[in-house]
């Protein structure tokens, strides 16, 4: 996976998920999700959208973003929702992909600092203090 992420930042010269979605011609829309979705990928009619809940703070905006993207990349043809109460603890095989994918790119560039724990480093790359128990163990 580190070399389709790698492969994809040489391609749109960027790792801000948002800019990568841009480059490669993916629509971003913010709706009212709920309480629980935090944002879904989707295509239709040949087209493709990423949606963001509007209500979702700034801390997440990106990792959603990146997650949805990693479905772009890693699951053409499938729509998947990034649900809380499915994506952390209970990941089904998809959406730990999709996890995995948005933590390369977030951190892509980025070394941790000496004596810098890896769940500091985590938080320092913009992957949110929630997501950190799922990626440090």
């Amino acid at each position: 996976m580190q070399k389709l992420v790698t492969r994809l930042i040489g391609k749109t010269r960027t790792t801000d998920p948002f800019a990568m979605a841009e480059a490669l011609g993916i629509h971003i829309r913010y709706m009212d999700l709920g309480k629980s979705t935090k944002g879904l990928y989707y295509r239709k009619l040949r087209r493709r959208f990423i949606v963001i809940n509007e209500q979702l703070p700034e801390e997440w905006r990106n990792f959603v973003c990146a997650h949805e993207l990693g479905h772009d990349r890693l699951h053409k043809g499938i729509n998947r929702f990034f649900i809380e109460e499915h994506s952390f603890f209970s990941a089904g095989k998809l959406e730990r992909q999709a996890n995995r994918f948005a933590m390369l790119l977030l951190t892509s560039g980025t070394e941790p600092i000496p004596g810098e724990s890896f769940e500091t480093f985590l938080l320092r790359s913009g992957i949110p203090a929630d997501c950190v128990y799922f990626f440090a163990h």
